[in-house]
């Protein structure tokens, strides 16, 4: 029985539908396994309990935000 994980942070209910929708469908044709033996979990974590670059996501987000500023 395949199983994916994906962590990341908030998601709305619509974006988890979508990618638990997905993620099934592709990786049931690429592996040619049937779709109702995949389980999909999504993990949420708050910005502040991951980082990339030595910052917190949400340090990393403000700071993209302001570089995208006119």
């Amino acid at each position: 029985m395949p199983y994916i994980t994906v962590e990341s942070g908030a998601l709305s209910n619509q974006q988890k539908e979508l990618l638990i929708e997905r993620l099934t469908e592709e990786s049931s044709e690429i592996m040619n396994v049937p779709r109702e033996f995949f389980v999909v979990t999504i993990k949420e974590l708050p910005d502040k309990n991951f980082g990339i670059g030595g910052k917190t996501i949400d340090k990393v987000k403000a700071e993209y935000i302001q570089e995208q500023k006119p």
